[in-house]
């Protein structure tokens, strides 16, 4: 298991590699970044040491390569820049430090601030957004599949079939919108949700409390997705599973429907709904960013689309390598999934 660990950290760090390429490439060229943090009323020799700091007087390898050095957790430092940029981690050395750092992901030019800090600030807000989502989509999705299988081609079979393709093929920004409008302002009276609101409500005199109802229509919104794949992989694993010689001597030895089913019947069917179910969970992490600037719910997707208008690349960058990581990270998870749901499966 450490050797297939082993190499799928490396496979992963080749993936990383050519993802950090294409953002630092893709973004060259989209505006002057010194012109961009200091806006239009900042002098020649302010602009100049901006330049000079973002490495633009470079050749565009050695831009690179400064830039890898930025985002790698390991690498080397000045104690200048180490101040200047001010990296956290733990660095061994005088003038030129080696040490373990947080990637520099760089600083906001609207905010200023480090785009690590921002992008952390907004990540437990798409994680728990995504996993409520998910979670939704696997409540739902595999009892409904579970039962299309067991009644095929009743009524219930036919009604899960009709709806997970209507999930499937509606858009996840339109009926974000739909069930914003729908449920958020014209049944707000009965439904007691709001259009728009985050994980937490600021208030001047009570201060920062949770709003947990805010979370509620956007995660039903982008569950809709998942949950209609879940529902269809389980319930087309659960009737190839269903015709195994196991599953009819299990009914010869006088078990249960329900053990068989659930029990025995299920577990051997999961794997193709792990598939699913980790890789929609990161595409969930990466694909909020219409469903929480809809909503206005406080993730990555709200930040990152916020950064687009205003132009701020380094916080846009930043949010595709911290994305590009949770999906290799759960792509690893998933594979480590299959060999517990399945014991038949080996590293």
């Amino acid at each position: 298991m450490i050797r297939y660990l082993t190499r799928k950290f490396f496979y992963g760090l080749l993936v990383m590699f050519g993802v950090v390429s294409l953002v630092f490439f893709l973004f060259q060229g989209f505006g002057d970044p010194a012109r961009l943090t200091m806006g239009q009323s900042g002098d020649s020799l302010t602009i100049q040491n901006i330049r000079r700091e973002l490495y633009l007087d470079q050749p565009l390898h050695k831009q690179f390569g400064y830039y890898l050095r930025d985002i790698s957790p390991i690498s080397v430092h000045t104690r200048e820049e180490i101040k200047s940029k001010q990296l956290k981690g733990f660095f061994i050395g005088q003038d030129a430090a080696v040490g373990i750092k947080i990637p520099y992901l760089g600083r906001s030019y609207q905010t200023k601030r480090a785009v690590w800090d921002v992008l952390m600030e907004a990540l437990p807000g798409t994680m728990i957004l995504a996993l409520a989502a998910i979670l939704i989509a696997i409540a739902i999705g595999i009892p409904l599949g579970v039962l299309a299988a067991v009644k095929k081609d009743s009524w219930l079979d036919t009604s899960a079939i009709f709806t997970s393709i209507l999930g499937i093929s509606a858009p996840s920004f339109f009926m974000g919108i739909v069930i914003a409008y729908l449920l958020g302002f014209v049944l707000s009276d009965y439904t007691g949700l709001n259009m728009t609101g985050s994980l937490y409500d600021t208030d001047p005199f009570a201060g920062r409390t949770p709003e947990l109802r805010n979370l509620i229509l956007p995660a039903f919104t982008l569950g809709i997705r998942p949950l209609a794949i879940i529902t269809q992989l389980t319930r087309s694993s659960m009737l190839d599973v269903l015709n195994q010689d196991y599953i009819r001597t299990a009914y010869a030895k006088g078990l249960s429907t329900a053990v068989i089913i659930w029990k025995h019947a299920l577990r051997n069917a999961l794997n193709p709904v792990i598939t699913a179910i980790t890789g929609w969970f990161a595409e969930l992490l990466a694909g909020a960013f219409f469903v929480e600037y809809i909503f206005g719910w406080k993730g990555i997707g709200k930040v990152t689309v916020d950064a687009l208008e205003k132009l701020d690349f380094p916080v846009v960058m930043g949010s595709v390598l911290v994305t590009s990581f949770l999906f290799i990270l759960i792509g690893i998870l998933a594979d480590i999934l299959y060999g517990l749901a399945d014991p038949r499966i080996r590293f």
